[in-house]
């Protein structure tokens, strides 16, 4: 702890106690990466389990110039919960209660370390809807999620994190205590500062407590999955849902790779030929949903599908769902040294030109492209997998991610859809942002944080 030394490490002691400010190396390494492979080990980790100690610890650190680096489950795969200017990771765990849920008005009060499932376990149990639904709901946080502006498969009906984000309670890079946004349905008093904090990678303040949207639980849910011979065709089917007046709350996409790597996982044998699956749930009254349904299997018939598959008991859509969150770690038995995974999203109109683009992408040059996402709103997560030996340096696998950026944009879309910009996708901000945005940025993150010291080097 030579870096903090003796005299500030017993003042932030005296701030936790000696069992939730963390100095031992081997407790420090647990918090120096999270799900983007970056990995840096944080001086001291401080374990703050209400907002007084939060802003305490701000305090301290402003006026010692001490950086802070927020963290939640660090399930990010952006590297934004790394510490990556050392200083002190500040793991928002402890705060996880769950203060109020309120069915008359529809909202919920949670601390930042809330699990994203269990909360939206507590609110269905009062027969209420939570939307947001990350593949990591298992584990993430809300805190997380708010920070991010996360979305998951149900963004395509009923939005991302920051639809549902009422108002907040944030401590400034001073240790002040604000609150920005109303617990109210309306509130249009002053500029939006709330939504300003949503996506901010903890890099304009620390959030505390969250006043989120509830809806009521839809009366009836059914899904339906179905598998193609092509990803053009899989494609086909969305235009076909979205033109036929479906607005369905789910509709996942896999191609050839992915369909690979879940194959054993799920309820039914796709066949050799099969190249894509697309996963469509549709929700609303109970009468409603049969004829829902009817029109979905249309479309995907009409859109050359080789079969079409409809669960028959909760065991089968559990593990029809399972497979589809296994996705991701699932990719490790392909055997590849190395993975790249980008979040990409572009209008619906630009699905096909774009998974068209990447198998261009991969027949000159040596990787393998797996993508899967969620059709309905145009995002995908592009993953590159290689070895490192096929190239001559990394320059060039970052060349490639480039290229990719720049067609993303140029199909209107935008370069991460839900995983925001941590470090990773740092480089390539200039490709989406003009310079008098990215000039703005700078000056809301030195108006916000003027001695830097929130997630030093993150997004700018």
């Amino acid at each position: 702890m030579k870096k903090l030394g003796r005299r500030i490490v017993s003042q932030f002691q005296a701030i936790l106690g000696q069992d939730f400010f963390l100095t031992d190396p081997a407790d420090t390494v647990c918090y120096s990466f999270d799900a983007s492979g970056i990995e840096s080990v944080p001086w001291a980790v401080a374990l703050p389990a209400t907002t007084e100690e939060v802003s305490q610890i701000l305090k301290l650190c402003h006026r010692e110039g001490i950086p802070v680096i927020p963290r939640g489950a660090g399930t990010s795969t952006t590297g934004a919960s790394v510490p990556c200017a050392s200083g002190i990771c500040l793991c928002l765990a402890r705060m996880n209660r769950i203060k109020s849920i309120d069915p008359v008005e529809l909202s919920c009060v949670v601390e930042p370390g809330v699990i994203t499932g269990r909360l939206q376990e507590e609110v269905e149990r009062q027969g209420l809807f939570y939307p947001p639904d990350p593949a990591s709901l298992a584990f993430c946080t809300i805190g997380g999620n708010v920070n991010t502006c996360a979305g998951g498969a149900r963004a395509v009906k009923y939005g991302v994190t920051r639809d549902y984000v009422r108002s907040l309670e944030v401590v400034l890079s001073d240790g002040t205590v604000i609150r920005a946004g109303a617990s109210t349905a309306k509130g249009v008093v002053g500029y939006d500062l709330r939504h300003l904090f949503v996506g901010s990678e903890g890099t304009l303040g620390i959030i505390t407590e969250i006043t989120l949207k509830l809806l009521p639980m839809p009366a009836a849910v059914g899904t339906m999955a179905a598998v193609f011979p092509s990803s053009q065709a899989a494609m086909d089917s969305v235009t076909c849902l979205f033109t036929t007046g479906i607005l369905p709350r789910c509709a996942e996409f896999m191609d050839a790779l992915s369909l690979d790597c879940i194959r054993e996982l799920l309820p039914f044998e796709p066949g050799p030929e099969d190249r894509a699956l697309l996963i469509v749930e549709v929700d609303g009254p109970a009468v409603s949903i049969n004829s829902q349904l009817e029109q979905v299997r249309q479309c995907l018939l009409n859109s050359r599908a080789s079969a079409v598959y409809e669960p028959g008991t909760s065991v089968e859509l559990s593990r029809l769902w399972s497979a589809r969150r296994s996705l991701s770690p699932s990719i490790k038995r392909l055997g590849f040294e190395k993975k790249i995974s980008e979040d990409i999203c572009v209008p619906r109109s630009s699905l096909s030109s774009m998974l068209a683009f990447l198998q261009d992408v991969a027949s000159i040059s040596p990787v393998e492209i797996l993508t899967f996402g969620h059709a309905g709103d145009g995002n995908l997560h592009v993953n590159l997998l290689f070895n490192t030996r096929d190239f001559r340096s990394m320059e060039e696998v970052d060349g490639l991610v480039r290229t990719i950026m720049e067609k993303t944009v140029a199909l209107g879309g935008t370069i991460s859809g839900e995983h925001g910009i941590g470090l990773s996708k740092k480089p390539f901000l200039d490709i989406e942002l003009s310079p008098p945005v990215i000039r703005l940025h700078r000056e809301l993150k030195s108006l916000f944080d003027p001695k830097g010291i929130l997630n030093p080097y993150k997004i700018l």
